[in-house]
């Protein structure tokens, strides 16, 4: 059996655990009234939550992510109560993002250490830095971050143009070694450790990737296996306690899975053509601007 292959099966049985978990609990509680924010009961609740899951997951699967959008399609529609967003956020989008996972790592080509390391540092990064990281400002890294994403951003639109010509082309190659891969290891370890202060690890994971001179296609692969093992595992935490909206979980993640397939053929044909690198910068740019304008929404409460 080859490694990826020795992965994939790592990762779906995970995920089958979760999902037992997951639809275990959704049908102990089935006769369990389907309510909003504030405790209201809202008429077409889960058909809205639907909606929510293959719109989300659709941007999530493209590289825009999913908890931004969908925290403020749940405040925007009051779908979910306020108090179980964090919960219901990785519970109902746990399983788009593995099947995200399984299209990406068997389409995209990249190193085999490199990516199980990039993963890796990022499900121990989440683990042991959480408790360091969760005491800093949120809203500072948010600013931090963003700017940073937006300096990436621009560099990388200047390399496409051909206006900047020291930085690693677009193509890349498929592994790192050397100083770069001690770079890469370390930075996913930073990223995995700022996910649990809310920072999303997509578009950093992106700049990073191109800044290492790695294909920027290999980006998808490491951040959304990453994401598949650390959500899985937080995910099974969330439903053991309660804290989660279980029937807008549950429609979120079933129409979420559709939602992923039709974008992964968007990125396919995007791929193709060599447009990828502008698709990063576009979404680098709107999560940094998203994250900016966070931090002066806290500043102005």
């Amino acid at each position: 059996m080859d490694p990826i292959t020795v992965l994939l099966v790592l990762m779906g049985i995970l995920a089958a655990i979760y999902a037992y978990v997951f639809i275990k609990d959704v049908v102990a509680h089935k006769d369990e009234k389907v309510l909003g924010d504030e405790g209201k009961e809202i008429k077409n609740n889960v058909a809205i939550s639907g909606f929510i899951g293959f719109i989300t997951n659709f941007f999530d699967t493209l590289g825009i992510g999913s908890f931004a959008p969908t925290t403020f399609a749940f405040k925007a529609t009051k779908v979910v109560d306020v108090g179980v967003i964090p919960g219901t956020l990785n519970v109902a989008h746990t399983l788009p993002v593995v099947f995200m996972s399984f299209l990406y790592i068997g389409y995209v080509e990249v190193d085999f250490v490199t990516l199980i390391s990039l993963i890796g540092a990022s499900v121990v990064g989440a683990w042991l830095g959480a408790g360091v990281v969760v005491k800093f400002d949120r809203n500072k890294i948010q600013l931090i971050v963003g700017v940073a994403l937006i300096l990436v951003a621009a560099a990388m639109a200047g390399r496409n143009l051909g206006i900047i010509g020291w930085l690693p082309p677009g193509e890349g190659t498929l592994g790192l070694s050397g100083v770069n891969f001690v770079i890469g290891v370390v930075g996913f370890f930073i990223l995995g450790a700022l996910m649990t202060a809310g920072v999303g690890l997509y578009s950093p994971a992106m700049a990073l990737v191109f800044l290492l001179g790695l294909s920027q296609p290999a980006a998808f692969p490491i951040m959304m296996g990453a994401c598949a093992f650390l959500m899985s595992v937080a995910g099974i935490k969330f439903v053991k306690e309660g804290k989660y909206a279980r029937k807008q979980s549950l429609a979120i993640g079933l129409l979420g899975l559709p939602g992923v397939f039709l974008a992964f053929q968007f990125f396919r044909g995007v791929f193709q053509m060599g447009l990828l690198i502008w698709l990063v910068v576009v979404v680098v740019t709107i999560t940094a601007l998203m994250m900016i304008g966070s931090y002066f929404k806290s500043v102005q409460k």
